[in-house]
């Protein structure tokens, strides 16, 4: 069954949820340019961090286009990204989140990219064509980012004793901000995602990883969520702060 298209008083929040999410990680994992720990993982894990970026872009420029076809004014991709707020941002926490060692870098990436298929699935069939086209155009990268970071989650859980206890320690810690995944925002009611579906596939999944990967899901975890509200740890705005820089310091600025 179709969804009926949302209109843009869903349709905004929920395209900043998603543009702000692959930019703060994108952010996150550009940390390791220069310092990974050979040469071809780090070229990876930057490509990965320009494939969130390119992602992120394209839900910033529709976010715009409907914010000015709403408004009345001129909002730009630019605008959207350098100059909100912290509280303004709608990124899930898990994105935000210190970048922490290899393994947490690692564990992060897989457990976000396993969503985040799962969702441009649904979404590639959805009745506003912009919205399915982004998705479905991000398939693809998203494919190769949980290949890599499965590998890697194997290969740290099911190494050496220090391997597998960071590993373990970077998913206690992680964990706690997963349900974040699968609760809805009120934006994100109305838009057709089946989140009950994504979260047993992804978890059908995962469970699979770990089983390999010889990793158990954490037990008494209490859980974090709020990002998706504009609710954020005190990380979010060191990365603003870095990231924001240059346009607050010369609004306008362009290369």
């Amino acid at each position: 069954m179709q969804q009926p298209i949302p209109n843009s008083q869903f349709l905004i929040p929920y395209c900043l949820h998603l543009a702000d999410t692959t930019i703060i990680l994108s952010q996150r994992n550009s940390e390791w340019c220069g310092h990974g720990p050979i040469l071809e993982q780090d070229i990876a894990i930057t490509n990965i961090s320009l494939d969130l970026l390119g992602q992120s872009r394209n839900f910033y420029q529709y976010a715009a286009e409907l914010i000015s076809q709403k408004n009345g004014n001129i909002v730009t991709e630019d605008s959207l990204a350098y100059l909100r707020e912290a509280t303004e941002f709608k990124n899930l926490l898990l994105a935000e989140l210190p970048r922490g060692d290899w393994g947490n870098t690692i564990l992060r990436q897989y457990l976000f990219s396993e969503f985040q298929f799962i969702l441009f699935e649904q979404l590639k069939n959805h009745a506003d064509t912009q919205l399915a086209a982004i998705a479905a155009k991000g398939i693809k990268e998203t494919t190769y980012h949980i290949r890599w970071s499965k590998e890697w989650v194997i290969r740290l859980g099911d190494g050496t004793a220090e391997s597998h206890d960071r590993i373990k320690a970077a998913l206690s810690m992680l964990w706690a901000y997963t349900d974040e995944l699968f609760i809805p925002a009120e934006y994100e009611v109305n838009l057709g995602i089946d989140f009950d579906i994504l979260k047993k596939i992804w978890l059908e999944k995962v469970m699979a990883v770990f089983e390999e990967a010889t990793l158990s899901i954490p037990e008494n975890i209490v859980m974090h969520t709020g990002g998706k509200n504009g609710l954020h740890t005190s990380e979010l705005e060191l990365i603003l702060a870095e990231m924001q820089q240059l346009q607050r310091t010369y609004p306008g600025a362009e290369w």
